[in-house]
């Protein structure tokens, strides 16, 4: 387990991390999520030790400068550009693993594991966007770690990298492993991450599984389709329903018991064309719980 107390980092008068705590489980992928200048960035390099500030992060107990092995320990990618363009992908992960006395037939199989077997020779100058970060995810893995800690993973591959990195983050927590994940992309944070940490500001909002995030920061509506909608508009509401027409035909019903509304429609005689629940989204709850915590806002032209 991940175990981060009262994190608080300041630049100058500005707090970019405020008291943060919060545990991250092994065996699930967690979602760490929040808006551009959150603190996201400056958290994860709070809790490798590449900057200082107040409270603690500690792995299993041990912080990271406490760690005898820590590429072996913790993998992480933080940044896929940071690689010297004249190096090949072999040569920099034989790098790696040669401080950390990993040995070299690993450089091959996670090479093999992330796509870029073919391109091992190659420099990595001429790598593009998505083969950086197929390199740094490879860098990652390649201590065999049981904590795996990512940022923006996704960022610059293609649907079908998209899918392997989504396949392989879940086979990491179904072996056990504590995977972190940073990302913007809330669909696919959506399809992959059982929990959630998400801050705004500096500060913890939430940590707690997707589906409770959700739940907290949205409600849930039955939306039904009759020939007689404003009828059976007036009939739900002397009910106690709280309803709303969406469409002539559609009403939007305040209330997540689709049983109760099928019920309401048969005790008012009322003909029903489509009845079904209508669950919010993810993106729509984050915006929700975000919305007095986001520092740079666009206008639509």
């Amino acid at each position: 387990m991940i175990t981060v107390r009262e994190l608080t980092k300041r630049y100058g008068d500005k707090l970019a991390v405020h008291g943060l705590s919060c545990t991250v489980r092994p065996g699930v992928v967690t979602g760490f999520l929040g808006p551009n200048g959150a603190g996201k960035s400056t958290t994860m390099r709070l809790m490798l030790g590449l900057d200082r500030g107040e409270g603690s992060v500690t792995f299993g107990g041990r912080t990271y400068q406490e760690l005898p092995n820590p590429v072996r320990t913790v993998g992480v990618l933080l940044d896929a550009r940071a690689v010297h363009p004249g190096r090949s992908a072999q040569q920099h992960l034989r790098m790696i693993a040669s401080g950390a006395g990993i040995p070299e037939q690993r450089v091959r199989e996670v090479l093999v594991a992330v796509g870029l077997d073919e391109a091992r020779s190659r420099r990595v100058g001429g790598f593009s966007l998505g083969m950086q970060q197929r390199l740094g995810i490879a860098a990652a893995l390649l201590g065999d770690p049981e904590y795996v800690i990512l940022d923006e993973p996704t960022n610059g591959l293609d649907p079908e990298g998209v899918r392997w990195i989504r396949r392989l983050l879940r086979d990491l927590a179904d072996e056990g492993r504590t995977v972190f994940v940073s990302s913007h992309l809330l669909s696919e944070m959506a399809q992959l991450a059982d929990d959630l940490v998400v801050i705004g500001e500096g500060r913890l909002i939430a940590a707690e599984p997707v589906r409770n995030f959700i739940d907290a920061h949205t409600r849930t509506h039955v939306v039904v389709r009759t020939t007689q909608a404003e009828r059976f508009r007036e009939w739900l509401h002397q009910a106690g329903f709280r309803v709303q027409h969406e469409e002539a035909d559609a009403l939007v019903v305040d209330s997540a018991d689709a049983d109760a509304v099928s019920a309401a429609a048969r005790r008012a005689n009322v003909p029903i064309r489509e009845l079904h629940t209508r669950r919010s989204s993810l993106e729509d709850a984050f915006l929700q719980a975000t919305a007095n915590a986001t520092t740079y806002r666009g206008e639509a032209a």
